[in-house]
C-alpha cells in the first residue's frame, strides 16, 4: 500500500471514484487528501473538512430547540437535523441517533435516539473518525476494553465518554487523531493504554 498527499486539481487516477472531478478526460482531486494506492483500487481520504450528513450514519447531537412532537438537533455540521419523538428532551441534551434520511435540500431526519447521561463529549476532525473506530471496530473496542469506559462514537466528529478512566481514553483518541496515517498505530495505542491504565 502506498500513500501520498494530493492537492486540489492534482491528477488522481482513473479508478478513483470519490472526491474527484473530470477535466479534459482526467480525474482530478477536489480536495486536500491522502491518495491511497492499494492494489487495483485507489481512493482519496480527506485530511480535513466539515461533517456532511449521510443516511445511516450514527451521530452525536445536541438538542438546540424543542418543539411539539420533536426537536431540532445540532450535528457539528452546516445542517441541523430534526427528531420526531415523544421523549422529553430539553435544550442542551446530548443524544445518540441514526440519520434516517437526507433530502436534496439537506433536511435531515433522525431515528433510534437515546439520551446520553453525564459523561463528556469531545470533538475531533470528522474525517479521522473511521481510523478512531478501526477496521471492524477494532480500535475503539481496544480503548473500551483497556479503560473500561462507555464510549459512543458519532460519524459527525463527536465522541461521548464516561468512566473512571475517561481521561486515558481521551488521551488515546487524541493520539489516534494526531497520528492517523502513521504505521503501527494500533500497537502504539495498546502500549499507551497498558502503561497508563495498569
Amino acid at each position: 500500500m502506498e500513500k501520498e498527499i494530493i492537492v486540489p486539481g492534482e491528477k488522481a487516477g482513473d479508478d478513483v471514484d470519490s472526491f474527484v472531478f473530470n477535466s479534459n478526460g482526467e480525474k482530478r482531486s477536489m480536495i486536500l487528501g491522502m491518495l491511497i494506492k492499494d492494489g487495483e483500487k485507489n481512493r482519496i481520504i480527506p485530511l480535513k473538512g466539515k461533517y456532511l450528513p449521510e443516511q445511516d450514519d450514527y451521530v452525536i447531537g445536541i438538542v438546540s430547540d424543542v418543539r411539539y412532537g420533536g426537536c431540532s438537533v445540532e450535528l457539528n455540521s452546516p445542517y441541523d437535523a430534526y427528531l420526531r419523538t415523544q421523549a422529553e428532551y430539553t435544550f442542551g441534551d446530548v443524544i445518540f441517533a441514526k440519520i434516517d434520511q437526507v433530502s436534496e435540500t439537506k433536511d435531515i431526519d433522525l431515528v433510534d435516539d437515546r439520551k446520553l447521561f453525564g459523561g463528556e463529549v469531545i470533538e475531533v476532525n470528522p474525517v479521522k473518525i473511521p481510523r478512531i473506530i478501526g477496521k471492524k471496530n477494532s480500535m475503539i473496542t481496544l480503548i473500551k476494553e483497556k479503560t473500561g469506559c462507555m464510549i459512543f462514537v458519532g460519524r459527525n466528529g463527536r465522541i461521548w465518554l464516561k468512566g473512571e478512566n475517561a481521561a486515558k481514553a481521551k488521551e488515546a483518541i487524541r493520539k489516534i487523531e494526531a497520528e492517523t496515517h502513521s504505521s503501527g498505530l494500533t500497537e502504539k495505542i495498546s502500549a499507551l493504554l497498558e502503561k497508563k491504565v495498569n
